[in-house]
C-alpha cells in the first residue's frame, strides 16, 4: 500500500487546510486510517483516526473541535479539515494506514504503512 498526502501548505492564523491521503497498490476498505504530525525538534504526534468504515472516529485534544477526519472508500482517500490553525500546529502531518485487527488505534507502531508527509505552516 502507497499512501500519498497532500493538501498541506502556508496558512495564516485562524485559517483553513484540508489535507487527503489517498491510498494505492493493495488497497481496500478494511484499514483503520489515521493522521499524525511532527513539529520541528518534536516527536511524532497522534492527531486523529477513523474507523474501516467512516463510523467512528477520535482526536488528540490539541485539535479536538477543530478538526474533522473522514474518509471516501470508492476513492481511496481519507480527509483532515482543519479549521482555526495555530502557529502550533505548524508540522509535517502523515498519513497512515492499519490492517491490523481493532479499531481507533492512537499509537504510531498500531500502522503498518506511512506516506511521506505533508507540511503545513501557520504563520502569525
Amino acid at each position: 500500500v502507497q499512501l500519498q498526502a497532500s493538501g498541506g501548505g502556508l496558512v495564516q492564523v485562524g485559517g483553513s487546510l484540508r489535507l487527503s491521503c489517498v491510498a494505492s497498490g493493495r488497497t481496500d476498505d478494511n484499514d483503520e486510517r489515521g493522521w499524525f504530525r511532527q513539529a520541528p525538534g518534536k516527536e511524532r504526534e497522534f492527531v486523529a483516526t477513523i474507523s474501516r468504515n467512516g463510523g467512528v472516529t477520535y482526536y488528540a485534544a490539541m485539535l479536538k473541535g477543530r478538526s474533522t477526519i473522514s474518509r471516501d472508500n470508492a476513492k481511496n482517500t481519507v480527509y483532515l479539515q482543519m479549521n482555526s490553525l495555530k502557529p502550533e500546529d505548524t508540522a509535517v502531518y502523515y498519513c497512515a494506514a492499519s490492517t491490523r485487527i481493532g479499531t481507533i488505534f492512537v499509537d504510531s507502531i498500531r500502522y503498518d504503512y506511512w506516506g511521506r508527509g505533508t507540511l503545513v505552516t501557520v504563520s502569525s
